[in-house]
């Protein structure tokens, strides 16, 4: 296949943000190396990673300047050495945290990049990695969810958030989900039991009220800040669990005088990126219930809102302020 020299792509010059996010026409267009596949980009998927990497946030991210993007989906044109799946031609979707994905062309490892389901378009596929795996990681080997129980879901109008909704209703439990008021019809086409106000001044009392005064048995935590506490607060005593995987809202600050004397509970931190890298087994399990949840037509392919490759420091900055709902692509 003909691949170009160069190509458009979106560069973040400075930690201040996606304000200083730019459209360059000349990126050098990347080689794949040993283990590598190079792809043309026909979808990249939006995440609050890329916020934190252009925030300066994200542990141990890139420094600028550098090609922004995690996630993207396309068609392989080219191969590393030692590299003899997928194919050229094949068309697939995969996640890097080094970046590049906003781009007409990006480098995955081999092994990140996984066949886009038949049928299914490349941006229907954005979140397969991503958000799908975050969601079912957080409710079941990392949350232990089952039949009966009941899990507060916090940001439920997002990506992840969505597919977390649908998955533990479809294991039997009670959702809780929290999400601001003009989200709140989203969120109930979803199967959420109860939805709460994100934006309300007790989000635990209003759990507490909801659940007999026990508790949710787990809580996903998104949101991160003064959430944190809420989500604490939130979680039934002794066996409650609270699964954290994000912090939009910043810095929460916990101390072991709080585990012992307000919060006695269960914390587990989620980053799917170490998940892979730390326990492919886990994440292998957590694949193919993902792809099994994809056949019995609980998960179904991603609807996302897209914007053309320019517009994509919009996009981020709509996401950093949690005007959007569900996934978020860009079209290069």
């Amino acid at each position: 296949m003909s691949v170009p020299s160069t190509m458009r792509a979106l560069r973040q010059t400075s930690l201040n943000g996606p304000q200083d996010l730019h459209l360059t026409t000349d990126a050098p267009v990347p080689s794949p190396g040993p283990g590598e596949v190079l792809i043309r980009v026909t979808a990249a998927g939006v995440n609050y990673v890329d916020i934190s990497q252009a925030r300066g946030t994200f542990a141990d991210g890139p420094r600028p300047p550098y090609l922004a993007g995690i996630e993207a989906a396309g068609e392989v044109t080219a191969a590393g050495e030692d590299v003899t799946c997928p194919e050229p031609g094949a068309r697939v979707v995969g996640v890097d945290v080094r970046g590049g994905a906003f781009a007409e062309y990006m480098v995955l490892p081999a092994p990140a990049a996984v066949p886009v389901p038949a049928g299914w378009t490349g941006e229907q596929a954005l979140g397969l990695l991503v958000n799908w795996p975050t969601a079912l990681a957080a409710l079941k080997p990392l949350g232990g969810l089952t039949t009966g129980q009941t899990v507060l879901i916090h940001a439920a109008a997002g990506g992840t958030g969505q597919a977390a909704v649908r998955m533990a209703k479809h294991y039997g439990a009670t959702v809780i989900a929290t999400a601001s008021p003009e989200k709140h019809d989203v969120v109930r086409t979803l199967g959420a039991d109860h939805i709460i106000d994100s934006r309300g001044d007790d989000i635990a009392a209003d759990v507490l009220a909801l659940t007999d005064n026990a508790g949710a048995d787990l809580v996903l935590e998104s949101a991160g800040g003064a959430t944190l506490e809420a989500s604490l607060a939130a979680a039934k005593r002794v066996t409650g669990r609270v699964i954290v995987y994000g912090l939009p809202g910043g810095e929460a600050a916990i101390t072991n005088w709080d585990l012992v004397y307000r919060h006695q509970l269960h914390i587990v931190g989620l980053n799917i990126g170490t998940l892979i890298r730390t326990a492919p087994h886990i994440f292998g399990d957590v694949m193919s219930q993902v792809f099994a949840l994809i056949a019995a037509g609980v998960l179904a392919p991603a609807r996302p809102t897209t914007h053309e490759l320019a517009d994509g420091p919009k996009a981020l900055a709509q996401l950093e302020a949690r005007a959007t709902t569900g996934k978020l692509a860009l079209l290069p």
